[in-house]
């Protein structure tokens, strides 16, 4: 059994806030988190646990499963383990992730069987979904109260199907080039009635062992269609987690590049610095709806067990990165849009 975890604080000055201006940013409390790993008699355990503060969800189970190796090439999981689909484990290197993560596309876990292959140059995953982070049964909403984005609202995730293929190009494998497939069902609470969902992606990944350069390229398209009652808006859903909903918009494509460089060194208190800049360009494929794009500029600064990223990050039509929360991934706000910079220090013990 392995036991491990992090404690995380969090500086951020956001340009939008006037009175946090004028207090010069602020500095608190981000999360506090345990891991374990098991195994016993061929049977794997992998889980976390995280408190965060009653305002962003408090505490919930991050992701959590059970596995069993068949060989050193195949594996079964069950329980609450990452959706198969895109770059992963993080379509990003900063701490704020990319676009992707606000629409639930990257780092998305969610309740099923997953089932993985790999021998090197070729990984395939199959999994299946019966449902989100479902932590609220029957007829009652989701709870937003979650580590990865799903819908939420007057809809429920279900009966979900995920496919993804990589092949490894090179001599060293450094090349990775993938495709994914999505697609399941959005019940609806009201008309008691289900409703479709799909998505693709394809990537490309560059990450070799022996050279300190990174890069990370996606292109990913998705389409909702959610069953609502006559009268109800169409072009869009809710999404939720860390305790709060906001409005998506139900079809759109998303185009992300990051590029990342790492210095080691060999000091009293550093071992490297990994320097990063990731793009993500939200494209809504609803009229009248703004677009959306967010870029991170920063640095990863690694001491002993601390990991501390440093980021400027920019926001058009962002939720998390500007005034407009609620519908700044939907129509955004129309003919008073403008960049938005939120500076943020997180700084995290891991053991």
């Amino acid at each position: 059994m392995k036991i491990g975890g992090a404690l995380r604080f969090n500086y951020n000055l956001s340009t939008w806030k006037e009175d946090q201006l004028e207090r010069g940013g602020d500095f608190g409390y981000d999360v506090f988190r345990i891991n374990v790993e098991s195994e016993y008699k061929g049977i794997k355990l992998n889980a976390e646990f995280r408190h965060y503060s009653q305002a962003f969800g408090g505490a919930f189970l991050k992701q959590g499963w059970f596995q069993h190796d068949f060989s050193e090439r195949s594996q079964i999981q069950v329980g609450l383990n990452q959706v198969p689909f895109g770059i992963q484990q993080y379509n990003s290197n900063n701490w704020f992730f990319n676009i992707t993560y606000y629409v639930g596309f990257e780092d998305d876990h969610d309740m099923g069987v997953k089932y993985i292959h790999d021998n090197g140059r070729w990984q395939w995953q199959a999994a299946y979904y019966k449902s989100a982070e479902e932590f609220v049964f029957g007829l009652a909403e989701p709870s937003p109260n979650r580590y990865s984005y799903d819908i939420t609202g007057r809809n429920k995730e279900n009966n979900q199907l995920d496919f993804k293929l990589v092949r490894r190009l090179g001599d060293s494998l450094a090349h990775e080039l993938g495709a994914s497939l999505q697609g399941g069902l959005l019940y609806n609470l009201d008309t008691e009635r289900n409703g479709t969902r799909y998505a693709a992606a394809v990537h490309y990944e560059y990450k070799p062992a022996y050279s300190p350069w990174n890069v990370k390229l996606q292109a990913m398209l998705y389409r909702m269609n959610p069953q609502y009652a006559a009268g109800e808006d169409l072009n869009f859903v809710e999404m939720g987690a860390y305790g709060a909903n906001y409005n998506v918009a139900s079809k759109g494509e998303m185009y992300t590049a990051s590029l990342a460089y790492h210095l080691p060194l060999d000091t009293r208190l550093l071992q490297g610095i990994t320097f990063y800049n990731n793009y993500g360009y939200y494209n809504k494929r609803v009229s009248g709806f703004e677009n959306t794009h967010m870029n991170v500029l920063g640095a990863l600064f690694t001491a002993g067990p601390m990991y501390i990223y440093t980021d400027a990050a920019f926001g058009y039509n962002q939720p998390w990165l500007g005034p407009e929360w609620t519908n700044a991934l939907a129509f955004g706000t129309p003919g008073d849009t403008d960049w938005h910079l939120r500076f943020n220090i997180n700084m995290g013990y891991y053991f």
